[in-house]
């Protein structure tokens, strides 16, 4: 586990752009078993998660057209919220950082850490907006 003084700027991030910082399984199956469309971020300590992905997440995220609700996790600190968010994107494998797209409790748009490392930002937000275009 991370420590908290570690985590809170990173945590913060993404909570100062809107997203519900989810800390239990039971939250977790709220948010995405609600009707319309939750964009969930498996948030990260890692470089690529602080280069692309949050910067990603908070563009695309004040996109026009966006999910209902913005919820992220944290890996390595909420284990359980994490463990539960990432059931929901089976058959894709545990990975940190990830974005995920859920329409009415329905996986539609998924972002791998793969997809996330060496792109530049910009690129994974226009990947988000147009899943957000089509699902929201």
């Amino acid at each position: 586990m991370y420590p908290e003084y570690l985590t809170a700027p990173m945590r913060e991030d993404l909570v100062g752009a809107g997203f519900q910082d989810l800390k239990s399984a039971e939250e977790v199956s709220a948010a995405i078993e609600s009707e319309g469309t939750v964009f969930v971020v498996v948030n990260s300590v890692c470089g690529c998660a602080a280069a692309n992905a949050r910067p990603a997440a908070k563009m695309a995220a004040g996109n026009e057209k966006h999910p209902a609700k913005l919820i992220t996790v944290f890996a390595g600190v909420e284990k359980e919220a994490v463990d539960k968010a990432r059931s929901y994107m089976a058959p894709y494998p545990p990975s940190s950082p990830a974005m995920a797209l859920f329409k009415d409790g329905k996986l539609v748009h998924m972002i791998e850490r793969h997809q996330i490392e060496g792109r530049p930002a910009q690129m994974i937000a226009d990947n988000l907006v147009s899943a957000f275009e089509q699902y929201c």
